[in-house]
């Protein structure tokens, strides 16, 4: 990782940590949690008034979101479902009511006080079907074909490495899993300088893709299907938007590194009854596995 790309999520490490922090603070108050301060195309005003009074106040005022991606990804019964950047945990904690006790719903933060808050609210909301994650959105700590919803909500535009983002929720889904995102997208006529005029990276903006670039990107980790659907603008020519995509439920995607289309999931010819591994020293099974092939094995 580049040293401004280190310094960029360091930066947006602290200011959803002081998030936490106000929140959690502001608990103690007489009045409550204090919210924390988004224009009116962020926060918890975006989920329903049923939603936000089903929630521990703390995951309702902890909530920075562009989007509702719970109301978009069509959850169901006994379905695991993974949250990238998952914050106060308001998106988990609805998650886990939607696959109900059979299913599962995961989130992924890499900031400490935001886990502390999300593990305190799923406490007091009495989930027993969630778990929280530390780690990063670019280096899902799970493993390949376990997850069949990846949702998030305004987060993947803060990476700095957003193909890699692709290539991991790729990865964790099973055949046919799907993503429902909500996320902040450029029109295509918008330089990244024109994008970043209009608003800093911590503030969603500066870091977003542009609708091409996002089509793209999900195409190349191996998606199909995709839907990029402006909600809401965000700023001049820039919108809150829903992506949904699907990991093939057989065959496979090109391999990035060879670039051929006989080899894909760590495997040359792969799902044919030549085919053999990438890797002289890794089994195939082993490699496709791996890779989170979704031709099986």
């Amino acid at each position: 990782m580049s040293e401004q790309s280190t310094e960029l999520r360091e930066t947006v490490r602290r200011r959803y940590a002081a998030a936490a922090v106000k929140v959690t603070e502001g608990g103690t108050a007489c009045c409550g949690p204090q919210p924390v301060e988004t224009d009116e195309n962020f926060g918890s005003t975006l989920y329903a008034s049923d939603e936000r009074d089903a929630l521990p106040a703390e995951a309702v005022a902890a909530s920075l979101g562009c989007g509702t991606p719970t109301a978009v990804a069509d959850l169901h019964e006994g379905e695991r479902v993974l949250d990238l950047g998952s914050g106060g945990g308001i998106d988990v904690l609805l998650s886990a009511r939607r696959v109900g006790p059979t299913g599962k719903a995961y989130g992924l933060d890499m900031t400490e006080e935001m886990l502390e808050l999300a593990l305190a609210n799923a406490e007091k909301a009495g989930a027993t079907n969630v778990e929280f994650l530390k780690g990063t959105i670019e280096a899902i700590p799970l493993p390949a074909n376990t997850i069949d919803v990846v949702i998030s909500n305004c987060v993947i535009n803060l990476s700095t490495d957003k193909a890699a983002v692709f290539a991991e929720t790729f990865r964790v889904l099973t055949p046919g899993g799907r993503i429902g995102v909500s996320d902040v997208v450029a029109d295509d006529n918008l330089t990244s300088r024109q994008r970043a005029e209009r608003g800093d990276h911590v503030g969603c903006v500066a870091g977003a893709l542009s609708f091409a670039e996002y089509r793209e990107g999900l195409e190349a980790a191996g998606f199909v299907n995709v839907e990029i659907t402006p909600t809401h603008p965000v700023a001049d020519g820039m919108h809150s938007a829903v992506v949904r995509a699907t990991k093939p439920r057989t065959g496979a995607r090109p391999s990035r590194a060879t670039g051929s289309a006989d080899t894909c999931c760590g495997a040359n010819a792969c799902c044919t009854p030549a085919e053999t591994s990438v890797d002289p020293g890794v089994p195939v099974a082993e490699a496709k596995s791996a890779s989170g092939c979704g031709c099986g094995s």
